[in-house]
């Protein structure tokens, strides 16, 4: 049969059209990212300042925010009073492959597997059942964000109320990005394909982003900030140091081994069997994005705070809490680095130095300064040093806490079992220089 013109043009426009919807829906369909990148914003309206993050969860998408957790097991997320509303909410049956993910759990009446969630700011653990949903990030070429990806059945444990009390405004969970098979990192990897790799870099302004990519580098700020990193490699505890665990489970926190701390460039004697950590899984050093400053056991504090004072040469004034150790802003100096103060180094097991400068030791009260380490104390709180509800985990010797690593860049390759790091301050460069938004 033979067609008019102008109808076999209108069939060639519908074919070519269709065709390209086809082709554009195989090509959104197949690509996978290299890496993929989420904000990170620093949130001081609590009574202690929160690094949050911000994905899209459900069916349909909802932005989620949840407050960073480096040493956390696993995404949860407040499923409570019907305020979570999803078509593509799936439970974890017990005896799953999914439920074999998280180790050992529980498993309810309806059958659904199930784990503590643990909100490491309060130290309150709860029980929740594990379930997947849809999450979906932005992946990235290293400069800017690129194209929108999902994970259709990214696993999570459903928490409550009284979970999530203590977190930031606006915040209905926690991202867990610690040693296991099912913290942000590893399912990421998993999903696209790409190395077990991640990155963090927080911004020390509350009116700006802060960085984490999932995946290699490069990660470019003023410059590919990936090529300038010192390594060190990760320690495994192999005792459970958080809130809620079975036993017999290894820590899934991050620990570097630091052999001393020098104070400008002079070694502060100390008891070194507390940098180690014993058969216990007591000792040793921890890093923490919860702990908003770093924790000393009290004898490692003394000694450094008394060798800073001591460097530094002028008269301490009363402390303001949390901190000990202060002086009058008016005797610092200060430069493009932050005050002029003795630098603090520690010294690590493959012989590098983690340098930490004024920017990052020092804490500003208007007319007062104070050294930003905090005294365990005889009696360590949980949310200090993974002490927990009346010392049932062990205790950590140190905590290098959140403003010590803003604006450092901290790339964590959990393949290799390495830290990399390094201070932006001195690359003339810093965390919020990622471009978010495109300039063209």
């Amino acid at each position: 049969m033979l067609v008019p013109m102008a109808t076999s043009l209108k069939l060639f426009i519908f074919s070519s059209f269709l065709s390209l919807m086809i082709t554009s829906s195989i090509a959104q369909t197949s690509f996978r990212p290299k890496a993929l990148v989420l904000p990170i914003t620093k949130d001081v309206t609590s009574s202690l300042p929160q690094y949050i993050t911000q994905i899209k969860q459900r069916t349909p998408l909802v932005p989620v925010k949840l407050t960073l957790d480096l040493g956390g097991g696993y995404l949860w997320v407040n499923c409570e009073n019907r305020q979570y509303v999803s078509s593509t909410f799936k439970p974890a049956r017990c005896g799953s492959s999914q439920c074999s993910l998280f180790g050992l759990t529980g498993c309810s009446g309806d059958k659904i597997c199930g784990r503590s969630p643990s909100n490491t700011v309060t130290g309150v653990s709860s029980y929740g059942d594990i379930h997947s949903d849809v999450v979906s990030v932005n992946s990235t070429d290293g400069t800017t964000p690129t194209k929108v990806v999902s994970v259709p059945n990214f696993l999570f444990i459903c928490g409550s109320k009284v979970v999530q009390n203590g977190l930031a405004k606006g915040v209905t969970g926690m991202a867990g990005l610690g040693r296991t098979r099912v913290s942000l990192p590893s399912q990421f990897s998993s999903a696209f394909s790409f190395h077990r790799k991640f990155a963090i870099c927080l911004t020390a302004n509350s009116g700006a982003d802060g960085v984490m990519f999932f995946g290699d580098g490069p990660y470019n700020l003023n410059q590919d900030v990936s090529k300038v990193l010192t390594y060190t490699p990760l320690i495994t505890n192999p005792v459970s140091t958080a809130p809620s665990a079975f036993l017999g489970e290894p820590s899934v926190e991050y620990f570097i081994g630091v052999k001393s701390i020098k104070v400008s460039e002079k070694n502060v004697p100390l008891n070194t069997t507390l940098l180690s950590i014993n058969k216990n899984g007591v000792g040793g050093t921890k890093i923490s994005t919860v702990n908003p400053y770093t924790v000393m056991e009290t004898t490692i504090y003394k000694a450094v705070a008394d060798a800073f004072v001591k460097s530094l040469g002028a008269p301490t004034v009363s402390p303001v809490a949390p901190f000990g150790t202060c002086f009058a802003t008016k005797d610092i100096s200060f430069s493009r680095i932050g005050p002029g103060v003795p630098a603090i180094d520690l010294v690590l097991q493959n012989g590098v130095e983690w340098p930490i400068i004024g920017a990052n030791s020092m804490v500003q009260f208007d007319d007062v300064i104070c050294l930003g380490f905090v005294d365990a104390g005889s009696n360590p709180k949980a949310s200090q040093v993974g002490f927990v509800n009346g010392g049932s985990h062990p205790v950590t010797s140190i905590t290098i806490g959140a403003h010590q690593l803003e604006n450092n860049l901290l790339k964590f390759d959990l393949a290799a079992s390495r830290l990399g790091f390094r201070s932006l301050f001195l690359e003339h460069d810093n965390c919020q220089n990622f471009r978010f938004t495109s300039s063209t």
